[in-house]
Order: structure tokens, then C-alpha cells, then sequence
């Protein structure tokens, strides 16, 4: 049982939220753009955060009967709106107004009503290979030596954007990378930063960024399902600096409404014969997934949901001989708007059949974005947590992808419910409140 001074002890441990956060976005596409034009549209007061539990959610305290349900960004130390930066890379040329009006995610009007804030806003040159994201051709692109001067390119970027903030984050909002799988180079940080300078093949954008990042003692947060920071290398680095990593891949839309269905399937002890997912989709990520050594990248991100949350091994004769595809289709006339349609064949009680069908007509950046808010405002209040900061991984921000990470020898879990009800008490850990376990039992004693 916590005392209200264990509690005012707790919240006293972490560092106050004083100063501006600067937000550090490589690939300033889509979600990046609908993300910070939405922030400023909140900002101004134009419109309401909806889907950001940091900004809309509510945390209960104590008893049900204490009615004590603050909002979070009232019960924990984050930033606030009002002291977020902006800074980022693309490898397409103009400013954060021409990327949005490419992206065709927000309507006009509002868009204008935004234009001097992001015409105020331009990326600078990217690390970029067309090797690793085939269908795209960069237009403005770094130039280095080897991996090695391109890393510390981007660490004086971030010394500079350092000069004009106070702390910093970095989130990878870029496009889906090919597929790689672990290699010598990945294996300890020494071996990481010897195939900088030698070229390694397997260092990849993207491991350029987080490598910059972490080296400079800045947390990292991966939005696609890049090998990125899944490596030993650089989950040491992490560790080493106080800077925390989390999973990759933000939960948007199909693999969402998966962690509500198959928990729901799982509960209720109902069998799973085949689940068949399709996407269409017509923005820039659908043109990069189009690419099939892209496309394997997210195949294998979306994939071991089910198997995670089915436990197959535990439930033989439920799950066992489950039939699981997913595929991603690009078609263009849908820019933006994405289309997820799932068929499930379940079974029940004699082993009867029945089916469901979902139909999920969903935008893509709209859902990504107050994610990627929720994780620059998370991630950084961790940074500033002695007990969390120095865990490398965050296990607790399950809750916003497709494939989360966790320590060595540990499944993930997928399930959203338990990834939320993780998510809140750690919230409740780091301030010194009681854990809710809805026991329950103590609404019934004398």
C-alpha cells in the first residue's frame, strides 16, 4: 500500500519536464506531417488530440469507489504541447507545407490555416541508399566516405538542434527498409562501429540515425519494422547511455483491430483455423511495400502477432493448425486511406464452424500520429525516470506496435488489453500509486 509521502517521494526522483523538447523525425513524410500539423492545430485550438491516451486518457488511482481518474498528462511529468521542436531529415526536397500537400492526408483548408508554421519547417539532406528502399529515389542525400562520416553527419545535426533545445528525441517516421537479418556486425557495439567505417552492408539507414541518437544520449523510437535497434549492438549503446529504446512498427490498423479480436477469440477458449489479411493502400509506404524485400520486412512484423497471442503450444487443439497470411497491395486511388479486410474462420463448442469478416477503412496517418505524439512524450519522460531510463528497453510502450521488444528470453505480449493495463501501471509504479490488479476482493471486507 503507497503512502501520499512514498508518492511525492517517487514523482520527486523524476526529472521535471522544464525547458523545450526537441523532436527529431528522420523521414518527414506522411505521418511525420500529419503529426505536426495536428500538434499545431491543437496548439492554436483548432482541434481536439483524439486517439493520444497521453493527451486524452485517464488513469485510475486507488479504489473504483475513490472516483479518482486524473487525466494522464495531469498525473505524470510530461511535456507539454507548447514546448515541442520540430527538426527532421527527408530525402525529398521543400518544406514541411510541399510534403504535406504531397502526402494528401489533410484537407486543404486546414492546411492552410497551418502554412507558415510548416512552410517554416524544412528537413534537412538524409542518410539515404537506394539499396535498402528500392522503389524510392532521393533527391537530397548526404554524401559521405563511408557509414561512419554519414553517422557523425547526422551527430552534428543533432548537436546544432541541441544549441536550441533543452532535451531530445528521435523517432523514425521513414519507410520500410528491406529485409535483414542479424549479422556478425550487429552482434556487440565494438563490431558496429568498426562496419561503420568499413561499410558493413548489413548497417542500414536507419541504424545510422539510432546509432547517431543513442550515441548522443537521445531516446529512440522506430515507426517502421526496420531490424533498427533489435540488435545487440545498439541495444547496448542504449544501455550505456541512459537512452531508451522501445519496439518498431506503430499498430495502426489491421495488426490493432488483431490484438482486440484474438485476445477476445483467446478468452473465450474459441478455436482459430485460418486468418486471412489483405491491404490496400496507395501512399508512399505502399509504394516502398511493393517491393517484396520491403514487403517481407512488415510480412514478418505482422505475422508473429497471432502466434504470440494464441500460444499455440499451450492450446493445441485450439490454435495449432492456424492458417495465417497477410498481403499488401498497392493501389494508388486510395493514397492515404488505407483498407484492411480480415476473413477468420473460428470454431466452437463440437468444433463447429462459423466466420467473421472485418472490413477496416481506416487512415493510415491519422492513427499513426497521436502514436508517435504518445511515444516522443513517453519515451522522453522515461529518459528523465531514473528507474526506467537505464533499462535500455521499454517494454511498457508495447502498446503502440506491431512487434514490441523486450529483454532477452522474454515474449512479447500483444495483447492490447494487457499492454494497456502494462502501460498505466507502470505510469502508476514511477509515481509511487498502487498497482490496480482488479482483484477486487477488497470491496467485500469489513
Amino acid at each position: 500500500m503507497s503512502t501520499p509521502e512514498a508518492a511525492t517521494q517517487a514523482a520527486a526522483s523524476i526529472k521535471p519536464a522544464t525547458g523545450k523538447l526537441g523532436v527529431m523525425i528522420p523521414g518527414m513524410g506522411a505521418v511525420a506531417t500529419t503529426l505536426i500539423a495536428g500538434v499545431e492545430a491543437v496548439r492554436r485550438g483548432f482541434a481536439k488530440p483524439i486517439g493520444s491516451i497521453s493527451q486524452m486518457g485517464t488513469i485510475r488511482l486507488g479504489k473504483r469507489t475513490d472516483a479518482n481518474s486524473p487525466l494522464i498528462k495531469d498525473f505524470v511529468p510530461i511535456a507539454q504541447l507548447d514546448d515541442l521542436v520540430f527538426t527532421g531529415w527527408d530525402i525529398f526536397g521543400g518544406n514541411l507545407y510541399d510534403a504535406a500537400k504531397t502526402a494528401q492526408v489533410l484537407d486543404r483548408d486546414q492546411l492552410e490555416s497551418m502554412r507558415p508554421y510548416l512552410e517554416s519547417i524544412e528537413p534537412m539532406p538524409a542518410a539515404f541508399d537506394q539499396h535498402y528502399v528500392k522503389r524510392l529515389t532521393g533527391q537530397k542525400v548526404k554524401t559521405g566516405k563511408n557509414k561512419c562520416d554519414l553517422a557523425n553527419q547526422i551527430r552534428n545535426d543533432i548537436a546544432e538542434f541541441k544549441t536550441k533545445t533543452d532535451r531530445q528525441v528521435m523517432i523514425w517516421c521513414g519507410s520500410t527498409e528491406i529485409f535483414m537479418e542479424h549479422a556478425p556486425v550487429h552482434q556487440t557495439l565494438a563490431a558496429f562501429e568498426k562496419g561503420l567505417v568499413d561499410d558493413d552492408p548489413s548497417i542500414t539507414p536507419s541504424m545510422l540515425y539510432a546509432w547517431a541518437a543513442l550515441k548522443e544520449g537521445i531516446p529512440f523510437a522506430n515507426g517502421a519494422p526496420n531490424l533498427t535497434v533489435d540488435i545487440p549492438a545498439l541495444q547496448e549503446l542504449s544501455k550505456k547511455m541512459n537512452a531508451p529504446i522501445c519496439g518498431k512498427d506503430f499498430k495502426t490498423g489491421q495488426t490493432f483491430i488483431k490484438t482486440v479480436l484474438a485476445p477476445a477469440f483467446k478468452t473465450r477458449m474459441l478455436g482459430v483455423s485460418g486468418w486471412y489479411s489483405t491491404n490496400i493502400l496507395g501512399n508512399r509506404d505502399g509504394e516502398v511495400l511493393d517491393d517484396p524485400d520491403s514487403f517481407k520486412t512488415k510480412e514478418v512484423s505482422k505475422l508473429g502477432v497471432l502466434e504470440h497471442i494464441f500460444q499455440p503450444e499451450l492450446h493445441p487443439d485450439l490454435y495449432k493448425d492456424l492458417y495465417h497470411k497477410v498481403r499488401i497491395n498497392y493501389y494508388p486511388p486510395r493514397g492515404d486511406n488505407k483498407e484492411g479486410w480480415d476473413n477468420i474462420d473460428i470454431f466452437g463448442w463440437l468444433g463447429y464452424p462459423m466466420q467473421l469478416k472485418v472490413d477496416f477503412l481506416c487512415r493510415d496517418s491519422i492513427l499513426a500520429a497521436p502514436l508517435a505524439l504518445d511515444l516522443i512524450l513517453f519515451i522522453d519522460l522515461a529518459a528523465r525516470t531514473p528507474s526506467l531510463r537505464g533499462l535500455g528497453i521499454q517494454e511498457w510502450l508495447s502498446f503502440y506496435f506491431k512487434d514490441p521488444d523486450t529483454a532477452p528470453g522474454v515474449y512479447p505480449e500483444h495483447d492490447l488489453f494487457i499492454q494497456s493495463m502494462k502501460l498505466k501501471n507502470t505510469l502508476r509504479h514511477i509515481m509511487g500509486e498502487d498497482l490496480i490488479t482488479h482483484l477486487g476482493l477488497d470491496y467485500y471486507g469489513d
